[in-house]
């Protein structure tokens, strides 16, 4: 999946995150459409929104009827949290698919490139097999190394500090004795996809999915801090995540009559 998601926004490295994210987010809100047409039940759906109303003109026309208020009242309170129950299967079914594509999405408008002469630092997470084992950092052209190993929390963790010298993509190389871990690296100008962390554990993947997980070893994950990423539109700079949001509810609530969806 991650080589497919690199190769569809390879063309948008380096241009405004926005020429990518407003398409990306139409599609969004139309798969979201998609699905909660298939999953959702409409024709309740649309019951007990006309109950929500019928309660709250009751609540309105019967204003000085305290116990015709009341019942009003009880009767929206049950309506909605039928409605909730009814929003939860297809919200459910859309939970798995979006996390997949959230976590690629951070690796590409989440974070940027490491500019030239801009430096950053390399943390190791060792596993327990792993603690008292400094390994060799090897980097490729176009990045330097800059100070030794730093130990932290009784040697679990390992950081370097690197500068990049030019636009570069490469391996960083974790040289142990028995074996060599690597890590994606790329400097220049973004926006571009970029991984982060590699992990070893499956469950985070879903959340760094930009590299292969970690065979079982001495290190339990790598990560390089990349520098955060805005977008800026409309004078305004937020996080990818909540343009994507925004947009993506929008064209939703544009086009729900297009696909006879009630929501």
């Amino acid at each position: 999946m991650s080589a497919i998601f690199r190769a569809c926004l390879q063309p948008f490295n380096g241009h405004n995150p926005m020429w990518s994210l407003v398409p990306l987010s139409v599609l969004i809100g139309i798969g979201m459409l998609w699905v909660f047409r298939l999953t959702s039940n409409q024709a309740a759906i649309t019951k007990v929104k006309a109950q929500l109303m019928a309660c709250l003109y009751e609540m309105r026309l019967f204003v000085d009827d305290p116990v015709l208020v009341w019942r009003a009242q009880w009767g929206l309170i049950s309506a909605n949290v039928k409605y909730i129950g009814l929003m939860l299967v297809p919200a459910l079914v859309m939970t798995a698919p979006m996390i997949l594509i959230l976590g690629q999405l951070e690796c590409f408008y989440g974070h940027l490139p490491i500019e030239p002469g801009q430096a950053a630092i390399v943390t190791v997470q060792m596993t327990s097999a792993g603690v008292g084992q400094t390994p060799e950092l090897r980097t490729p052209d176009g990045i330097v190394l800059e100070t030794p190993p730093v130990h932290i929390d009784g040697g679990r963790q390992i950081s370097w500090r690197i500068r990049a010298q030019r636009p570069t993509t490469g391996i960083l190389q974790f040289v142990f004795p028995d074996e060599q871990v690597d890590k994606s690296i790329i400097a220049g100008r973004g926006p571009q996809y970029v991984s982060e962390r590699r992990v070893s554990s499956a469950l985070a993947v879903l959340w760094y999915p930009g590299e292969k997980q970690l065979a079982t070893g001495p290190v339990d994950w790598i990560e390089l801090r990349y520098p955060p990423a805005t977008v800026h539109a409309l004078g305004l700079d937020f996080n990818w995540l909540i343009w994507l949001l925004v947009l993506s509810m929008i064209s939703a609530l544009l086009l729900k009559r297009r696909f006879r969806v009630s929501f």
